[in-house]
């Protein structure tokens, strides 16, 4: 069932949204080869505590850290280890979820470390072309199939593959809710898109083969063919006059925005 928010519950949302986006802002002060993907565990549990808020990954069914660090073909729910040192070439996903108030604030970004290769760039810049092109589908009216279509044909125009074990969800004061958000199918269809909604698009591209697997951890998703992959997140709602918020978009990322 979708839960529809209210305008004020949506602005309620605001400040986790915005956290989010501060803590991904700072993140991005700190990935430089040598910190270990623990170190930014640590940064993002104790900068959330510190605010007063809660690290909603930690202990959710079991997952034992406060953020998600996915390193080059881990697809997403890297385990943070203090003994994963960051290397040169690298590009990462951090992927955060303080919860403020009672409410979920989801974002997830990429990040070069040191002298990435060209076309490594080219895959994280064309996953997130992607996340704004499905953003540019979310109106009153429009359907959840036609974020995953526009998904879809881009990522393959470009020869890579989405990811399908993996969607975008509704959030609020639950962490995963309906509805569920692929990205990829056919324009027109899945749920209708109508004020009060509030989800995210979370695009995962893989230089190769879309498919992935689960290591023994339970957790960590990775490619099947050992190639790398990039993901962007926002949580966006749709508020009672149609207008879409991007809840987790700070101001250097919108002077980044990919002209799509």
């Amino acid at each position: 069932m979708i839960v529809l928010k209210s305008d004020k519950e949506i602005e309620d949302m605001k400040e986790a949204g915005a956290f989010a986006a501060e803590l991904l802002d700072r993140v991005g002060e700190m990935i430089k080869p040598g910190i270990t993907t623990q170190d930014i565990n640590e940064f993002i549990h104790d900068t959330t505590a510190e605010r007063g808020g809660i690290s909603a990954p930690l202990n959710y069914h079991g997952f034992p850290k406060s953020v998600c660090t996915s390193v080059n073909e881990v697809v997403c729910h890297g385990i943070p280890n203090k003994k994963h040192k960051l290397k040169d070439g690298d590009i990462i996903n951090v992927d955060v979820t303080p919860i403020i108030n009672g409410y979920h604030g989801d974002s997830s970004r990429m990040y070069f470390v040191g002298n990435t290769r060209p076309e490594m760039k080219r895959l994280v810049e064309c996953a997130r072309e992607c996340l704004f092109l499905g953003i540019k589908q979310v109106k009153d009216g429009a359907r959840i199939g036609d974020i995953g279509a526009v998904i879809q044909e881009h990522a393959e125009k470009n020869n890579y593959g989405v990811v399908k074990e993996f969607v975008g969800h509704g959030i609020g004061k639950v962490f995963h809710e309906d509805p569920q958000v692929p990205h990829y199918g056919l324009k027109g269809r899945g749920p209708r898109i109508t004020p009060g909604m509030v989800f995210t698009i979370e695009p995962m591209l893989n230089e190769g083969h879309w498919k992935t697997k689960t290591l023994k951890d339970g957790w960590t998703a990775v490619t099947v063919d050992g190639k790398w992959s990039a993901q962007w997140e926002h949580t966006l709602a749709v508020k009672s006059n149609g207008e879409l918020v991007i809840l987790t978009e700070s101001e250097l990322e919108i002077s980044t925005r990919p002209q799509v």
